[in-house]
């Protein structure tokens, strides 16, 4: 039998550490998502100390320890929102912490009125809410920044919302006897304290990896990625030709580069300076990334060099390419405003 006392315990002992070990970490991780381990840190030591609460409640009163614990776990638990919400550049909001009021209240309603039952059903659906908009939010931009880590993270919140859901329902419909989950070895009570043991330390490794992704992920992108335009730098082009080349001559298909080069563009930098000349470069390259049909490649060989990598397209659509780029750029001038 699950002996509910030890397992908050031991889960207390474990997030202190996985909270420790996310604070040596702090300096290593980017500036942008340092914010976001904050949070998450802070979030965590709650939880343990939701966890230890919890664990001697029979030598505190229970109008105390009761609603501070489960405050402190559902409070942790809008940590690990807020977390999400400032890895994806979200704005701080009052309402994430709305789930949290609502079953520290309820807590302390059922805790005058006492009912395991029902305290256990409103700290449930409360964490529901909260883990299920942490998926959510890793999900909303799963599209923009795949990553693996993001995956595991997101499974682990939806798992732990379900099992949640599964612990309510259950404290909704079977009597309960007892008078606080210590006294019970119910695996479907004891629930909480399963994951209040196990969410820290697979969520907070989840977390750092998904942290870490990112700054491998920036890292690819500046070795493939031109600083000044964004677009392919010399080498991506290069591969990505070299690839595309071998894959039309195994399939017996049409291949075409198309290469674009400014005219006289030494001249604009002699007359208007480099930091125009820049500009310029910038809006060429919109306007190329603008013009590419799906499955192109543009790049920037260097200077006022480009070169557009055309799949399936012979020297005809090659041309009608290159042509499009020029009249759109004919079509957009770039215009600048001038303080005088």
């Amino acid at each position: 039998p699950i002996e509910p006392r030890t397992v908050f315990l031991v889960a207390t002992l474990m997030i202190v550490l996985t909270g420790g070990v996310l604070g040596l970490m702090h300096r290593s991780l980017a500036p942008d998502v340092q914010p976001s381990a904050v949070s998450w840190r802070i979030g965590t030591l709650l939880q343990a100390v939701g966890c230890l609460l919890l664990a001697v409640q029979p030598f505190l009163p229970a109008l105390f320890v009761l609603p501070v614990a489960n405050a402190c776990i559902l409070v942790g638990s809008t940590g690990y929102l807020r977390a999400m919400r400032q890895f994806h550049g979200l704005p701080d909001t009052a309402w994430i912490l709305v789930p949290a009021v609502i079953g520290t209240l309820g807590t302390y309603v059922f805790v005058v009125v006492p009912s395991l039952g029902a305290r256990i059903v409103v700290v449930s659906l409360a964490l529901v809410v909260i883990e299920g908009a942490c998926a959510w939010t890793l999900m909303r931009f799963a599209r923009n920044e795949p990553m693996r880590s993001r995956a595991v993270l997101t499974g682990i919140f939806a798992a732990v919302a379900v099992l949640m859901l599964v612990r309510a329902v259950y404290s909704a419909t079977v009597p309960i006897s007892e008078s606080n989950l210590l006294q019970s070895a119910r695996w479907q009570l004891s629930l909480a304290p399963l994951i209040a043991a196990t969410l820290p330390v697979v969520g907070t490794t989840s977390f750092l990896l998904m942290c870490l992704e990112r700054i491998q992920v920036r890292w690819q992108d500046a070795a493939s990625t031109d600083y000044l335009t964004g677009l392919a730098n010399r080498r991506t082009v290069a591969l990505a030709g070299e690839r595309a080349f071998h894959a039309a001559r195994r399939q017996d298909r049409a291949f075409a580069v198309a290469i674009l080069d400014v005219d006289h563009f030494k001249a604009i930098n002699d007359r208007h300076g480099h930091d125009i000349g820049d500009l310029a470069l910038r809006h060429l390259a919109q306007v190329l990334d603008e013009v590419c049909r799906k499955g192109d490649l543009p790049g920037r060989l260097g200077g006022e060099e480009f070169c557009l990598i055309l799949d399936e397209a012979d020297a005809a659509h090659a041309f009608a390419a290159a042509e499009r780029c020029r009249a759109q750029l004919q079509a957009r001038p770039m215009a600048l405003a001038v303080a005088c």
